[in-house]
């Protein structure tokens, strides 16, 4: 929300100064983001008009001016402006006058004197324009100064609201905390009802329940539309971030401003009656303001004219106007509208159209049901200020069942003080309390507090002890040292902390990335990943609609998006949850914590003792099987279909025989759809399969010999390693301490489609010296169960 300083001051008196105003303003949770002050220093720039403007005779892009600044002479200034001409009222700064780090003295510019110079938005700092000169209203008092024509100085003050603060989004509504802060009192808003000085009314139908409960509206005949924004609003307009666009617009965003309540207004001529409120019908579409054509769905509300069954969509409710009934400086008859629509009804629609509007930025958060009288009254009374006309009557049509009503909330004296933890007077709190808008009353134990309709954040007793704290001063909390003695929980040797899970990839060479839990739905279906995924309601974006069901999408984004700014070598890791929808629609989303890494590029940093060689497959099963050995689990490995990954180069991850994630090298398709053009291998899996370990048990070293057999064994091609490995750790039995697999063959001697594997059994018993019965028995029971099982045998 952005304001002007002078404009927030008329709505609330205080003698806080510029600088403790932004500090009040950010201690009462109003965080101040941003604040620029304007026209500070003006002293000697005066309203001026340009009475002639000749080319300058030694330069083509210079014009001597005589110009008018209400003295008994025209000033001749040589300017350079693109738009000096004729008839321009501009800002001058007269000599001597300092405008930033220049003091304007009288000067020759090719030979002509200059007496003075015409200022620019930004030569005043008052704006970034600098285009050419600062323009202004052809009726701006010549010779008056400059910064009172203005309003200046003043100050852009921005600040940064959490979404239960709806309230305030407008000037009026921080005008309360400012005014419970500052021990002041806001001044009420100015707005008498406008007595009807004509017959002329469109009747109003209300078809959408709660979603639109009430809806009023007026006719102005008679309105000249070509009058322009009077300058004190247009500039309070540009101050808080709105560029003026023409009187009948800018009045309505200027009352959003001022009281929090979007408006619209209609061209008259253009609407037949009556106006209604109801559900958009799959199919309709709308021009918006913006020249887009948008199609609509019953999702959306719809405000509409003509008689129900034979209407046509005008506007969409609580973000845009139509195109076809917008007003323009042709417009004589005005019907303005007021409204009230709840949340439910509006958030997410803009996003959905690709739009953020102010007013369904507010209409989102919630806007106070009680404004629409008090805006139209106030928005009527601005136009017959300005524009002329004649006033209809205020059409007002409610649904009083809709409506919401005030709740009464308890507050105690003595949870007040058990909470906080200090003791606040009976006065302050009630000062607070009343200087925020609320209806105050003393019962037996503390407060009975009314709060009004536009603090939807006032629900129970605690909101009120924060609002009674965050007014009164978090810094006036005393610091009280904990008494009693502190517990330390002591972490589980049984399970590895996430934080051991981070300092092994650490140590891997991998760097970790946080990536958001939200992805785009497109990315997903390049991945064939969206069976499961879970859609959100209310996306920030487009891009961010769906709650991930997988690390690896937008971990590998990132490894793209470091492969396309010259990062030769990525090696990323993430440890984070995923979603899945529940088998019961009705329950959460199913949270699971899962690990996983993407690298591409060489295996090595580049160096001088080590050729150069891309990461290959084995390379990252290392890394996880390091991260395995942590919790002493023993992962096994089977050959994968998955869609994304590369056939024959990827696996799926299995513990205890149950698949509990995938490895390997990305499918050259996918990397294609990501436009990445680097191999990238891969994986992830669920972070519980490396966090559970069993606790290590003291057991004596045998005192006897292990004895060593190796064997070639011929196995198929399409045999894994693992499936021969569980074999023969079944077969050999309790004999086995280890086996290892050093040599691979394939070749001459092999026949096609198989290959000679050399496997190094390790035996060895606790209790005696192996015999060579023992150890030739366990040899053929391994060479029997591999033949049997796999169809190997030993290699002759």
């Amino acid at each position: 929300m952005k304001f002007s300083e002078n404009w927030l001051r008329q709505h609330v008196r205080t003698d806080a100064s510029r600088d403790e105003l932004v500090a009040t303003l950010t201690a009462i949770g109003l965080e101040v983001e941003d604040m620029v002050s304007l026209g500070d220093a003006l002293e000697g720039v005066v309203v001026a008009r340009i009475v002639s403007a000749e080319r300058h005779p030694e330069a083509d892009r210079l014009q001597v001016c005589l110009v008018d600044a209400g003295l008994d002479a025209p000033l001749q200034i040589v300017c350079g402006a693109p738009n000096a001409r004729p008839g321009l009222v501009a800002p001058l700064a007269r000599i001597g006058t300092r405008i930033g780090e220049l003091t304007i003295k009288a000067a020759k510019l090719r030979g002509v004197e200059s007496n003075g110079m015409l200022c620019s938005a930004r030569e005043l700092g008052i704006d970034a324009d600098a285009s050419g000169l600062l323009e202004l209203p052809a009726d701006a008092p010549v010779g008056a100064p400059l910064a009172a024509y203005l309003g200046l100085p003043d100050a852009s003050i921005e600040i940064k609201l959490t979404p239960n603060r709806a309230d305030c989004f407008s000037v009026h509504g921080i005008a309360f905390d400012v005014a419970a802060a500052c021990g002041s009192r806001v001044v009420p808003i100015e707005a008498e009802p406008v007595p009807a000085a004509s017959e002329a009314a469109l009747s109003v139908v209300l078809g959408a329940g709660a979603d639109a409960p009430r809806y009023l509206g007026r006719v102005i005949e008679g309105v000249d539309a070509t009058r322009p924004t009077p300058v004190w609003m247009a500039e309070r307009l540009r101050r808080s971030g709105i560029r003026p666009v023409r009187f009948l617009v800018d009045v309505t965003q200027y009352v959003m401003l001022e009281l929090g309540q979007p408006m619209h207004a209609f061209d008259r001529d253009r609407l037949t009656g009556p106006v209604g409120v109801r559900r958009a019908h799959a199919g309709e579409t709308l021009t918006l303001l913006d020249g887009r054509d948008v199609s609509l769905d019953a999702e959306f509300l719809a405000i509409t004219d003509g008689a129900p069954g034979a209407d046509r969509v005008v506007a969409l409710a609580g973000v845009m106007g139509g195109f076809d009934t917008r007003v323009t400086e042709s417009t004589r008859n005005v019907f303005l509208e007021a409204a009230h629509f709840a949340p439910d009804a509006i958030i997410g629609r803009s996003r959905r159209l690709g739009l953020h509007t102010d007013a369904a930025h507010r209409f989102e958060r919630g806007v106070d049901p009680a404004l629409p009288p008090l805006a139209i009254e106030r928005a009527t009374r601005l136009i017959l200020d300005v524009a002329g006309g004649t006033p209809g009557p205020l059409t007002d049509v409610a649904l009083d069942a809709h409506r919401a009503q005030p709740k009464t909330i308890g507050l105690r004296r003595a949870r007040l003080q058990r909470v906080l933890g200090l003791s606040i007077d009976d006065a302050d709190v009630e000062r607070i309390l009343h200087a925020l808008g609320l209806d105050v009353s003393a019962a037996a134990d503390g407060w009975r507090v009314v709060a009004p309709t536009r603090r939807f954040d006032l629900a129970i007793e605690e909101d009120l002890i924060e609002e009674v704290i965050r007014i009164h001063g978090y810094d006036r909390v005393p610091t009280t040292l904990p008494g009693g003695a502190t517990r330390i929980a002591v972490p589980s040797e049984a399970r590895v902390a996430e934080a051991e899970l981070r300092r092994q990839m650490v140590a891997r060479d991998c760097l970790e990335t946080i990536n958001f839990a939200f992805v785009d739905a497109a990315l997903l279906a390049a991945w064939n990943a969206g069976a499961g995924s879970v859609p959100l309601a209310n996306p920030l974006s487009g891009e961010l609609g769906v709650m991930r069901p997988a690390l690896l999408p937008g971990l590998v984004a990132a490894v793209g998006r470091n492969l396309a700014r010259q990062q030769s070598r990525v090696r990323l890791f993430e440890l984070g949850k995923v979603f899945r929808a529940s088998a019961e629609a009705s329950t959460a989303p199913v949270e699971t914590l899962r690990v996983a890494a993407a690298v591409a590029g060489a295996a090595r940093a580049e160096q001088w003792s080590e050729v150069a060689r891309p990461t290959d497959y084995f390379d990252l099963k290392g890394d996880l099987e390091a991260l395995a050995r942590i919790a002493g689990t023993r992962l096994t490995f089977a050959r994968s279909t998955a869609p994304h990954g590369h056939p024959g180069r990827s696996a799926d991850i299995l513990h205890d025989g149950v698949h509990v994630g995938w490895i390997g090298e990305l499918h050259p398709r996918l990397l294609r759809a990501l436009d990445i053009d680097a191999p990238v291998l891969a994986f992830e899996l669920d972070a519980a399969t490396l966090q559970g370990r069993s606790l290590p048990r003291v057991a004596p070293l045998s005192r006897f010999p292990s004895v060593r057999r190796d064997l070639a064994v011929v196995a198929p091609e399409a045999v894994s390693w693992s499936a021969l490995e569980s074999a023969v750790r079944a077969a050999a039995g309790p004999l086995l301490a280890d086996i290892r697999l050093f040599d691979r063959y394939a070749g001459q001697g092999v026949e096609t489609g198989s290959r000679s594997l050399a496997i190094g059994l390790i035996l060895q018993e606790n209790s005696r010296t192996l015999t060579d019965r023992d150890v030739d028995g366990v040899v053929a029971e391994v060479v029997a169960a591999l033949q049997r099982e796999h169809g190997a045998a030993l290699r002759s």
